[in-house]
């Protein structure tokens, strides 16, 4: 690519939406919905086909089907994942994608076939061979992500993945609702998942190459080992693996949701298939917006406070969706008027919408981070991992949903209610396991309601390698504010007293920040943190000190001490100069009196983080760096 064309692409990529206009992800992007489309093309008229028509073609309750199809789909991924995510590491993933496209043409021919002949049983194998394509396709989708993307547009690209993918479900839901009710419905719907099936491979030429990343490794294909090493490859990183257990745990729900609703629509709502397509078509676009609205929420970084948010909303609206309707009594099935005359009725849309939104907010941060903390020669298979495991909780959703329903005899809202009462079980387990999502959970809130947090320069901090960065120091919040702002994790110097506090103890301690008093007050804690510090830089990290060992008691910057530059001395590594603007008056600052001791004056204020150039060890000095920050902050406290 030359560089005009670079820098055409750089302009384009500003937003989320302008990655459709780059070579590097628009054939990807249109590949992957053309495959997620046509799935539930075939998925969805086969499932309204089932619950309307299955338990007639097969002597069986159409409960147990319907999870039983659903069982048969996901079974491949348990199966095959692993031996996929060997080939896309071994394998250029331009290359293995056109391969798996073509085998979906294949397929859906002889979906054509079945659906000819009106075979339930032949459909019904083929989701299975359907489900081993789509297994094959995940590792190479979303290991490729990253070769083509800049760590800044990994948020945004993995929004837009997600976007796409409910949008065609979406799509998929109302076609296939569509085209199964029409005369002649089973021929047309095998002539539209093979023309589907064509377009997806024809936009998969288009896909430039993303070459192997780990060519020696030798191919196994004992699924029962290989799948047992290939979840070894994600535990190497813990907090890579309990967020891949995260994204599992949110496709048991999902899964128990897409799976239930057309029972949930027949027998809960009396309503025929058209409101099974409304409600589908609800929690997609949910999940469409939520994870759009990522990017802009995040702000173009992978943050994990959203996480928690989501965990949040999906509870709630869950507990919502048991209650908020009752049955009507009716002769017949109503159609999408008669549903929407009932009472609850917009209450179960509003329901859906807001599961799918807050489903958004907790997914695409989770995809976004194993791939963002994944090494590049193995992150096939570690995704593998993540399909793998994907897989077994959908099991387990489908097991569950087979006894709960079929055996125990729950209703549906009941069923509801357990698994969003489970989900809170589930978050507060991995959040005290893994107490960093809290923390950036409660830097988010911070940083997105009592401020309006604006940046300049944050190019200026190195994406990695050791570092330091030199702020002003106006409020107890100032670490929160950056930390809430930059794309890497940073280690805190914080003044003991302010690391002692309740709420922002528990954020210091899970950000490994360091706690520091004066020599003279505390030698053995002084001493103890210039090690920490130096250890933490010889290690990679980035260190962020307030050189003015207290906060402002007047909005000027006091002098910068020493012991920065003791620091350089023992370990010389670049320093960042950085500014806060806009914090002095607010109710962590020392403005009026003592911080903390007024009522706030103030919400959704402006605060801006600018960052100056770098500067090499041997040039900073206290009193340079003091100078520096003080042009960065100009004459806005």
């Amino acid at each position: 690519m030359n560089t005009t064309a670079q820098e055409n692409e750089v302009k384009i990529v500003r937003s989320q939406f302008g990655l459709l206009r780059v070579r590097r992800f628009a054939p990807f992007f249109w590949t992957q919905f053309l495959g997620a489309f046509n799935d539930n093309v075939f998925k969805n008229a086969l499932i309204i086909l089932i619950a309307y028509k299955g338990g007639h073609a097969i002597q069986m309750d159409s409960n147990i089907l319907i999870n039983l199809s659903a069982g048969l789909f996901i079974l491949p991924f348990f199966l095959f994942s692993a031996t996929a995510g060997q080939l896309s590491d071994k394998y250029e993933k331009a290359l293995m994608i056109r391969r798996i496209k073509f085998m979906e043409i294949v397929i859906m021919g002889a979906a054509a076939v079945a659906f000819a002949a009106d075979s339930m049983i032949a459909l019904m194998a083929i989701l299975f061979f359907m489900g081993a394509q789509s297994a094959f396709f995940g590792p190479v989708k979303y290991s490729i992500i990253p070769q083509h993307l800049a760590p800044d547009e990994l948020v945004g690209g993995n929004a837009m993945v997600g976007m796409g993918t409910f949008v065609s479900i979406l799509l998929g839901t109302i076609t296939g609702g569509v085209l199964v009710q029409i005369e002649n419905g089973a021929l047309w719907i095998g002539l539209t998942v093979c023309a589907i099936a064509l377009a997806g491979y024809s936009a998969s030429l288009f896909i430039p190459k993303a070459p192997a990343l780990a060519q020696r490794i030798t191919i196994r294909i004992n699924p029962f080992t290989q799948t047992w090493k290939t979840i070894g490859y994600a535990r190497r990183i813990h907090s890579v693996f309990l967020s891949v257990l995260g994204i599992s745990w949110f496709w048991f729900l999902g899964s128990a949701y897409l799976t239930q609703i057309p029972n949930f629509t027949r027998f809960i709502l009396k309503s025929g298939e058209s409101v099974v397509t409304l409600l589908l078509t609800m929690f997609s676009i949910g999940i469409g917006v939520g994870s759009l609205l990522c990017e802009k929420l995040s702000g173009k970084k992978v943050e994990l406070g959203l996480v928690p948010l989501g965990s949040l909303g999906l509870s709630l609206f869950g507990i919502d969706l048991f209650l908020a309707y009752d049955p009507p009594e009716v002769a017949s099935l109503m159609d999408i008027s008669g549903f929407m005359g009932t009472p609850g009725s917009l209450r179960v849309l509003c329901d859906l919408v807001l599961i799918g939104i807050f489903g958004g907010f907790y997914i695409v941060p989770l995809n976004a981070f194993v791939q963002l903390r994944t090494e590049p020669e193995y992150r096939a298979r570690v995704i593998s991992a993540n399909n793998i495991l994907n897989a077994l909780f959908m099991v387990l959703s489908t097991g569950a949903g087979v006894l709960l329903l079929g055996f125990v005899k729950l209703s549906i809202p009941q069923f509801f209610l357990i698994i969003a009462i489970g989900n809170i079980l589930v978050a507060v387990y991995i959040y005290s396991v893994v107490p960093e999502f809290t923390m950036r959970f409660l830097i988010w809130m911070l940083t997105h309601t009592l401020y309006r947090v604006r940046h300049e320069g944050l190019s200026h901090v190195p994406d990695e390698g050791a570092a330091l960065l030199v702020c002003n120091h106006v409020s107890y919040v100032d670490g929160l504010i950056i930390a809430g702002a930059l794309r890497r994790p940073v280690r805190f110097v914080v003044f003991e007293p302010i690391y002692r506090m309740p709420v922002l103890n528990f954020i210091f301690r899970t950000g490994g920040a360091i706690p520091i008093t004066s020599e003279k007050t505390n030698p053995g804690t002084y001493r103890h943190a210039l090690d920490a510090i130096d250890r933490a830089l010889a290690d990679g990290e980035a260190v962020c000190l307030f050189p003015e060992g207290k906060l402002t008691s007047d909005g000027e910057i006091d002098r910068f001490r020493p012991g920065l530059e003791s620091i350089l001395r023992r370990r010389p590594v670049p320093v960042i100069p950085m500014a806060l603007r806009g914090l002095w008056g607010s109710f962590f600052s020392h403005r009026g009196g003592p911080a903390m001791t007024r009522r706030p004056a103030r919400f959704w204020s402006e605060v801006t983080i600018a960052c100056g150039s770098p500067v090499p060890p041997a040039q900073a000095t206290a009193e340079g760096l003091r100078e520096t920050v003080a042009v960065l902050r100009g004459n806005y406290p």
